[in-house]
């Protein structure tokens, strides 16, 4: 039997059982309230799914927000390192529900070790993510976790092997997948609309391009009701306290917290066009810098097809085009659409934006169903491996050719070298 098949009794299951074993019958002083049989269209108790959140930044107070939205989900505990956030985080979830039964935690083992919990929302700096979804799901829990799913090669693939090993249900936070005009000119790319495709064109971020690995002078550490300074590390090597390291416009560009502005945009733009040419098994095979810096990347597919990732795209923040043999389409979170032919566009607008409300949607149908999400953890490691070994071409300024299959670089062990990265004790995937 797969371990999905053994997951605990729902409350539903739990009530039957126990009236089973009274002869069919509730006795004494007992109240089935009416939230628990789901009066005001609020699903009952044993239809929802009990959930709580890591990281309460401004992403993962945006993305608990949507899950809260969500009538099928009981949010009640949220962890963070931060006192100010822990607060926020629990005062937002009490509100929702009129009531002061969150419990928020500092101690991400404490958290995880509940048995009440589902499913998890990750939302912590992307040091953590491939860390904190390898422990949730051997803790039992389900997760949506934000990009990027890791900071190194290595991790994600850690990533997909344990969701796989503990038959868990994993969803990135790539969003741009379940919103509709994105969907839509991946789609015109998949169907053969354009043509034959030949070029698909990824935005990298504006900013943390310049990547670093600066070591700060110490300041006075928090106690760690303030902010646990060891576990904001996670297994990143160990450095004294500066409060700078956790400002997000410097940790977004330090290699031993992120990948800067490749992975930042990169994991939705990159994801994207993996996705119109029908990639997401794989990723290209060799990658070039361009440009006067060199700091703008072109990739090949196996198949022929040729990634671009640089500036210069339009309609807002992560935008991408993808171009055909007989047209092309490009898009971005304005919600504009520009194709050629423009008999492509059949009439339509889109809203402008990036929403999670689907993508948490389909996670949270995934979690009932026991299917696969949409960004799974397979795909979302190869869309960050197209990211990761962009970045390592760029960081040694030449060409690098990448085995998919095998997931090393052929005949370049500087280039191999850069694949992992070292966890400080006690930290391991």
């Amino acid at each position: 039997m797969q371990q999905s098949e053994k997951r605990r009794p729902n409350r539903r299951q739990f009530l039957a059982n126990t009236a089973t074993a009274m002869g069919g019958l509730i006795v004494g002083p007992t109240v089935i309230t009416s939230s628990a049989l789901g009066a005001n269209g609020q699903p009952p108790a044993s239809e929802r799914i009990v959930m709580g959140t890591i990281g309460l930044g401004g992403r993962g107070s945006n993305v608990m927000g949507a899950f809260l939205r969500e009538r099928d989900v009981q949010m009640v505990a949220v962890c963070d390192v931060k006192a100010k956030k822990r607060r926020g985080g629990k005062t937002a979830v009490d509100k929702k529900y009129g009531n002061k039964d969150c419990k928020s935690y500092i101690d991400l083992h404490e958290f995880l070790a509940r048995k009440d919990i589902d499913a998890v929302l990750i939302a912590t700096g992307d040091n953590w993510h491939s860390l904190m979804s390898c422990l949730a799901a051997k803790a039992g829990k389900d997760m949506y976790c934000e990009k990027p799913l890791s900071v190194a090669i290595t991790e994600s693939r850690a990533v997909a092997e344990t969701m796989r090993r503990y038959a868990r249900v994993f969803q990135c936070g790539t969003q741009r997948r379940s919103i509709g005009h994105f969907v839509f000119a991946v789609n015109m790319a998949r169907r053969g609309l354009l043509g034959k495709l030949r070029n698909v064109y990824a935005e990298k971020a504006p900013y943390f391009i310049d990547v670093h690995e600066n070591v700060l002078s110490e300041q006075p550490e928090p106690a760690r009701e303030i902010m646990d300074w060891d576990r904001w590390l996670g297994p990143a090597p160990w450095r004294p306290y500066n409060a700078k390291y956790h400002s997000r416009g410097f940790w977004s560009g330090h290699l031993d917290f992120s990948g800067g502005s490749v992975t930042e945009w990169g994991s939705h733009t990159i994801d994207l066009c993996q996705w119109a040419n029908d990639a997401d098994t794989t990723t290209p095979i060799e990658y070039e810098p361009v440009g006067k810096d060199g700091k703008d990347i072109t990739a090949y597919y196996a198949n022929g097809v040729k990634l671009f990732i640089r500036q210069g795209l339009r309609f807002g923040t992560c935008p991408v085009r993808f171009e055909g043999e007989d047209g092309w389409v490009e898009t971005g979170d304005s919600g504009e659409m520009e194709t050629h032919p423009a008999s492509l566009m059949r009439g339509r607008q889109f809203r402008k934006g990036y929403p999670v409300d689907n993508h948490a949607r389909n996670f949270l149908d995934c979690v009932k169903t026991r299917q696969q999400p949409v960004s799974n953890a397979d795909v979302a490691h190869h869309s960050i491996t197209a990211c990761h070994v962009a970045n390592i071409c760029m960081r040694l300024g030449r060409k690098v050719k990448w085995d998919p299959a095998n997931e090393t670089f052929i005949g370049d062990e500087e280039a191999n070298r850069l694949r992992s990265r070292a966890y400080r004790e006690p930290w391991r995937l």
